[in-house]
């Protein structure tokens, strides 16, 4: 399978990490012409029958409806939820006339504590429409059944999403690298520099496919296809990149990345960094007009440096906080 995408035509850089000696135990994990794929018990069924229904589904403050439904088709969205989500991220200004092909990011590494139905996580996010697509990590025992930092793949079509390979959707094609890997290796306060994962999410110039990419050396994860689309069967209008936490209603906001306020270094604070998007003509470009958008700012905050230092490709967005632990 080799799909037609603008990275791979760049010269791609070394990885830094051998992610698949942190995943597989001595047996050398899967046999040739294979693909990990978690099998799926009835407990995963049970806590994703509690899953909370996608954030871009909040309809008012009152309302909170749980999604049912569930088959290897996805999650059918019902009348869905309250401000139960909150955000902190750095997004190019909403523009119908926009036209992108995919876009990238490095995002620091970070176990934020969260309880019950709480999670927490950090995405790269593109979206035309009512269709979402999403890559990051996240922590969320809804889903996992744990507390791990997991890395998790997310797609919203019309009125169906799924998350990683849960349903019919997104297509696996790595042999190395489970789509819901637990990345051992998180950055702490207090050591110098961080742990971090380079993401991308590139769209296929041949047949509109649209692939997820990992580290600096593009390493082909898997696709969504282009049929299981509507809007995003062209190219996406709308790019976010930052972190979201929930809450169920009357639950304290759990903590964002780091954990803590924004103090102004990249030891301490959660970010993401190397924002890139690609234009309709398959060009890798650096983003110079952003904003910001913080739902809650005395729970989380976010600060956008498009020139954090010299060179293309240093557009940083920093962000998280302490949610409402304080106030326990």
């Amino acid at each position: 399978m080799k799909p037609t995408l603008a990275r791979s035509k760049q010269n791609s850089s070394t990885s830094a990490f051998k992610w698949s000696s942190r995943i597989w135990s001595e047996d050398g994990g899967c046999p040739f012409g294979t693909v990990p794929i978690k099998k799926v018990t009835k407990e995963d069924l049970i806590r994703q029958r509690n899953m909370p229904p996608p954030e871009d589904h909040v309809t008012s403050d009152r309302e909170f409806t749980t999604i049912t439904n569930v088959s290897s088709q996805g999650y059918k969205i019902n009348d869905i939820s309250s401000q139960v989500y909150t955000r902190a991220i750095v997004q190019i200004p909403k523009n119908p006339h926009n036209k992108f092909g995919g876009a990238g990011m490095s995002s620091s590494l970070w176990n934020p504590l969260v309880e019950g139905q709480q999670h927490s996580a950090c995405r790269l996010k593109v979206q035309k429409g009512s269709d979402i697509l999403q890559v990051g990590w996240r922590v969320d025992p809804t889903l996992y059944g744990d507390n791990n930092t997991r890395l998790f793949v997310h797609f919203q079509a019309g009125n169906k999403h799924c998350f990683n390979v849960l349903c019919s959707g997104f297509i696996l094609v790595s042999s190395e690298i489970p789509i819901d890997m637990v990345f051992k290796d998180v950055t702490q306060h207090g050591q110098s520099g961080s742990w971090e994962a380079t993401m991308y999410i590139d769209r296929d110039e041949a047949n509109g496919n649209w692939w997820f990419l990992f580290e600096k050396s593009y390493k082909k994860i898997g696709f969504w296809p282009q049929q299981i689309f509507t809007d995003l069967r062209g190219f996406a209008h709308n790019i976010e990149w930052g972190g979201v936490a929930y809450s169920p209603p009357g639950v304290p906001k759990p903590p964002m990345g780091s954990s803590i306020f924004i103090v102004g270094n990249t030891a301490d604070d959660a970010y993401c960094r190397r924002l890139s998007v690609l234009n309709a003509e398959g060009a890798i470009i650096d983003v110079d007009e952003t904003t910001i958008h913080v739902d809650d700012p005395h729970l989380y905050q976010v600060s956008d440096i498009q020139h954090f230092r010299p060179g293309k490709f240093q557009h940083y967005a920093f962000y998280g906080g302490p949610g409402e632990t304080q106030k326990l």
